[in-house]
């Protein structure tokens, strides 16, 4: 009996590292850069990483302070962070991801300082993909290793029977039960009533509306300079000093890039289409800069061909997008997100002609799943659909949201936007506003009229189009009131109202600030 056990464990050991292995080393920092993937290890570079000082009615929500951790490896061994449940955030693009496959690597390969060096058994899961699955046995089972030949049962004995294990729940916000209170171990599991004495680490970009008092807080807060210089050597420039001068230059060039860019996400485009267009323009807002992003990658695809008609076919999509407008809208404005689609629906909605296209750009990617009447010993995939990151889903919504709000009055707004929240999906607003000044006017004047909007507002005023002239008076309004600097915001807030009472200077409209606590000091004379 002990043999036949010892034999699973080895099994599923052996698979959970295969599966791992493909993941880790599939990684492609921009979409169409099918053939240059890399491994994990080759690109990943340190961001900063914080942990909340509090009590326990700091992990409610009333914040102490953030203390910076020296590594990312300190998160799980540093002793003012110790628990058996960690939750990892960080915004959009912020290398949540990223950072679990390089946890995954550290197993796979028995990286020695690693706190997952020496870990017998790391589960890691992607929660967009476990819809329905109430089972975490099931779920497990449905990404192993093609021919691992493990039931559920045999999973669910070898962890009730492993002492040494670290599981990796990634994409708590991208997770279509994430309401659902009973019948699903996933909850369980964060509520700490399933593997009590197991470490379980659950990124997201929100918190959950209930978890143990116990749960520990980390937070992604980006690249500065030096991670910049570092992802520029290892996955772009190499030694090349000049290259590295270059864009470097481009990014002094471009302050709107400057704050983007502590975004790892955005900093990573930027890089590489910075170090393959010679002729970069400038940019006044995160709007602009992805469209002209999208721009590369559609060039990318017709620079492949010489074929005319496949070129305007090509250039066609890659301004027609109407359907792939709607259905990223109507994924987002469901009561559970949704952010996967099976082919089929996908190719009846698009059109076989169009979702190659966009699968071929990067822009959509399939993944091969397990489906759900596969046995242990036999298998059948399905092919599931999502976008390249789930800002890209935001990119192509936001230009639905655009018609609906310019159709409506501010005041029917809240009937559409209920179930779409500005502060999960802030990109989605963003980008709106920027689309089309007077749409962005009326989310500017509904996001006012919300709890915590005014803050959101100033991010969402700086993507509008147009003469500082048009939104003189947005700026008067929001200045009525007392304006904010708080450590706790991200740099690129900070930057956005340091911008924002620049303007508001400028037309002599008066203004108090405040300036909270270990405030990061901006320069405000650039």
């Amino acid at each position: 009996m002990f043999v036949y056990y010892t034999e699973k464990k080895r099994r599923l050991i052996r698979s959970l590292k295969s599966t791992y292995t493909g993941q880790y080393n599939a990684v492609q920092p921009i979409p169409y850069i099918r053939d240059r993937l890399y491994c994990v290890d080759k690109v990943f570079v340190e961001g900063s990483v914080h942990f909340l000082v509090a009590d326990e009615a700091g992990v409610r929500g009333q914040e102490t302070s953030w203390e910076r951790l020296e590594s990312y490896k300190r998160i799980y061994s540093d002793r003012r962070i110790k628990s058996t449940r960690r939750i990892l955030e960080g915004e959009p693009g912020y290398g949540k991801s990223t950072l679990t496959l390089q946890l995954a690597y550290d197993w796979c390969n028995g990286v020695q300082d690693s706190p997952f060096g020496d870990v017998e058994i790391l589960i890691l899961l992607r929660l967009r993909q476990l819809g329905g699955v109430k089972s975490i046995y099931r779920a497990i089972n449905r990404f192993l290793a093609s021919g691992s030949r493990l039931s559920d049962k045999d999973i669910e004995d070898v962890l009730k029977n492993t002492s040494s294990i670290q599981i990796l729940l990634d994409g708590y916000d991208e997770y279509p039960d994430q309401d659902k209170i009973t019948g699903n171990d996933v909850r369980s599991i964060i509520m700490r009533e399933m593997f009590l004495n197991h470490d379980v680490t659950l990124t997201t970009r929100y918190l959950p509306k209930k978890f143990p008092k116990l749960t520990k807080r980390v937070k992604l807060t980006g690249f500065d300079d030096d991670a910049r210089d570092e992802y520029l050597r290892k996955a772009v420039v190499g030694n090349d000093q000049k290259a590295l001068k270059q864009i470097k230059q481009r990014l002094r060039e471009n302050p709107i890039l400057a704050d983007l860019c502590q975004v790892p996400l955005f900093f990573v485009m930027f890089a590489h289409i910075a170090h393959e267009n010679q002729e970069f323009k400038k940019f006044k807002s995160v709007t602009s800069f992805f469209k002209y992003m999208i721009t590369c990658f559609h060039e990318h695809m017709r620079n492949k061909t010489r074929d005319d008609g496949v070129r305007q076919v090509i250039l066609k999509y890659e301004s027609e997008h109407d359907e792939l407008n709607k259905l990223a809208y109507e994924g987002l404005s469901k009561k559970n997100q949704q952010i996967v689609w099976r082919k089929n629906e996908m190719v009846k909605r698009l059109g076989q002609e169009f979702y190659d296209q966009y699968v071929g750009v990067g822009i959509l990617v399939e993944e091969q799943v397990l489906s759900d009447n596969d046995t242990a010993y036999t298998e059948s995939f399905t092919i599931e659909i999502r976008f390249y990151h789930k800002i890209f889903c935001e990119f192509y919504a936001s230009y639905r949201l655009m018609l609906v709000v310019l159709e409506h009055e501010v005041s029917e707004l809240g009937r559409f936007f209920g179930r779409m929240d500005p502060f999960d999906l802030q990109y989605l607003y963003r980008f709106a506003c920027g689309l089309n000044p007077t749409a962005g006017a009326k989310i500017i004047q509904y996001l006012k009229s919300i709890e915590g909007g005014d803050k959101f507002a100033i991010l969402c005023i700086l993507e509008q189009t147009g003469k500082v002239d048009d939104i003189k008076d947005t700026v008067r309004d929001l200045c009525s009131k007392r304006v904010e600097i708080d450590s706790r915001h991200s740099r690129l807030l900070q930057r956005s109202t340091i911008q924002l009472l620049e303007i508001a200077a400028r037309y002599d409209v008066s203004f108090h600030i405040l300036l909270a606590c270990n405030a990061l000091v901006l320069n405000t004379t650039e």
